[in-house]
């Protein structure tokens, strides 16, 4: 089976981009490109990326009314994108009709909470300060609309995977035990996501800040 490995590259710089995607193409699953990518180089730039010949994960996290969303998600159809993100909180119409307008092929996963946010943040916006359950209340939302997944961190991945067998669960702000955790609040190390039920890992800075990122890559691969 291939890595369940996916490396961010989040950068606006393409050069750099394709640089690190062809070091490190061997021990990772595939590749994260979202906003900062896209807005610079576009679709060109996703099809000059897949042209590397890894799946891309577009991680543009769509949240807008349900017809702006299929659209979107329509517009985007010629990518042929392995993975897309939208946001759980956009609700059920928006997330039903991102599914219909996907590509056979890609796989629609909701966005619960973002990795940055801790108890604080959600009671600046409006909401109970328990990261933990509102990820299952969105992730009983997604499962209920028919998406195939959901983002989610590690610490709210086993809950998720125990309620909703067959889904896919995306667990970013990975972190290897001697990492550095930067701007998130809420991380696991690989192995720990994958044993509590993570599909894919997403893997940033970890990789692509490391001074040789096929090692990095590499190492984090030997501990899964």
């Amino acid at each position: 089976m291939s890595s369940r490995i996916f490396v961010a590259l989040d950068t606006p710089d393409i050069e750099r981009a394709k640089a690190i995607a062809t070091r490190v193409r061997a021990h990772v699953g595939g590749i994260k490109l979202g906003l900062e990518f896209f807005m610079a180089n576009g679709r060109h730039g996703v099809h000059e990326m897949a042209d590397i010949g890894l799946p891309i994960f577009l991680d543009l996290k769509f949240h807008d009314i349900p017809n702006t969303v299929a659209k979107a998600v329509q517009a985007l159809r010629p990518l042929e994108p392995a993975i897309i993100t939208v946001h759980a909180a956009g609700g059920r119409a928006m997330l039903e009709d991102a599914k219909a307008a996907a590509p056979m092929g890609t796989k629609v996963v909701a966005v619960t909470m973002l990795t940055s946010l801790d108890g604080d943040d959600m009671v600046s916006i409006g909401l109970e300060p328990d990261p933990h359950e509102q990820v299952m209340r969105l992730a009983e939302l997604a499962k209920s609309a028919g998406v195939d997944g959901i983002v989610c961190s590690g610490e709210e991945v086993k809950a998720a995977h125990s309620v909703w067998k067959e889904g896919f669960f995306v667990v970013p702000g990975v972190r290897p035990a001697d990492g550095h955790i930067g701007d998130q609040k809420r991380v696991v190390t690989p192995r720990a996501a994958l044993d509590a039920g993570a599909s894919i890992l997403v893997v940033g800075r970890p990789i692509t800040q490391a001074q040789d990122p096929d090692m990095a890559a590499r190492e984090i691969e030997a501990t899964l």
